[in-house]
Parts: C-alpha cells; sequence; structure tokens
C-alpha cells in the first residue's frame, strides 16, 4: 500500500479543489521514461476496472494493477525549500535513480 504524509495529503487536497476536481481520486502510475526507466506520474481520475483503491490522510488513490507492486510500500511526501517545491518518493524497491531524481529503476 500506498502512504501519503500528512503534507502531501494537503498539497494533493488543495490541487484537487483548485482543478475542481473533488469527485475523482488521485491516480498514481508508474511509466516507462527518464534516464533510468521509470518514471511517477501523479493525476485525477475516477476509477478503472482493476485499480486498487485505498485511501491515505483524507486522499482517496487509486493504482492499476501493473503499478502496483512497485509501489506496494511507497512513502509520497511534499518538501518546500529554497530550491522549489515538490513530490517526493521513498520507494522500498527502487534499486536506484538517476541524478536528477526524476526516475528510478527497479
Amino acid at each position: 500500500m500506498i502512504s501519503l504524509t500528512e503534507n502531501a495529503a494537503e498539497q494533493i487536497q488543495k490541487v484537487q479543489n483548485e482543478a475542481n476536481a473533488l469527485e475523482q481520486y488521485l491516480r498514481i502510475d508508474v511509466v516507462d521514461g527518464g534516464c533510468s526507466g521509470h518514471q511517477y506520474r501523479l493525476g485525477f481520475d475516477k476509477p478503472h476496472e482493476g485499480d486498487e483503491q485505498f485511501e491515505s490522510h483524507g486522499v482517496s488513490v487509486l493504482v492499476n494493477k501493473t503499478s502496483a507492486e512497485i509501489l506496494d510500500g511507497v512513502e509520497i511526501d511534499y518538501v518546500e525549500n529554497l530550491e522549489g517545491s515538490t513530490f517526493t518518493f521513498k520507494n522500498p524497491h527502487a534499486t536506484g535513480g538517476c541524478g536528477c531524481g526524476k526516475s528510478f529503476s527497479v
């Protein structure tokens, strides 16, 4: 299962409200791309057949079957610093990543 920190959940709810996507779920996918092979993709969507659904800190989350195994145990946080703000992913299955932190390998 994926967990969101309180900071991540608050930011997701803020973006969801601004996007008028209150009737949708947060969808988290792993897609091919980046210099290490895989990237995370976040968006808002409605459930599809076969999706795993759960809730973390008040955010309803969807994950497709293909991504679920790679995302199991991931913690998503939202950090703000002098360089900007971003969502971070702590993935126990990741075996490596690129220098910019935008992609990972398993």
